[in-house]
């Protein structure tokens, strides 16, 4: 009997009940995810300073400058000015063809675009890149 004289109040106890866990909650996942996009922005930051330090390597230039001498400098179009090169290797075979690739792909270098093309069993390779 006096549950029905009350009814309307317990029920009105428990939707207030689940608002205040449902608003808490809510509360826990956006700090949550506040938490874990600045763990985030501190790693993305810690692979940056790392990726500045290996672009700013002198021995890396060298690797670059290498990149030259792979195949002969007939097959070879080379425009290199400060920190961004252009090159274009022309009729490549296919052992040629992959080694250069193999070689660009372990550069520390931000490749701004990459073509390759094969025409007639031979490959031309054209690359933009920067460090």
């Amino acid at each position: 009997m006096q549950f029905k004289l009350y009814k309307n109040e317990i029920i009105m106890v428990l939707a207030i009940c689940v608002l205040l866990g449902a608003f808490f909650y809510k509360q826990k996942a956006q700090n949550a995810q506040k938490d874990d996009a600045s763990i985030v922005i501190l790693q993305e930051t810690k692979k940056i300073i790392a990726l500045k330090k290996v672009w700013a390597d002198k021995s890396s230039i060298s690797k670059i400058k290498n990149l030259k001498n792979i195949v002969s400098s007939s097959k070879v179009k080379w425009n290199k000015k400060s920190k961004k090169l252009s090159v274009s290797f022309l009729d490549l075979s296919n052992k040629e063809f992959n080694k250069v690739m193999t070689k660009i792909m372990n550069l520390p270098i931000e490749i701004i675009s990459l073509e390759a093309k094969e025409v007639d069993s031979k490959y031309k390779v054209e690359m933009k890149c920067k460090w």
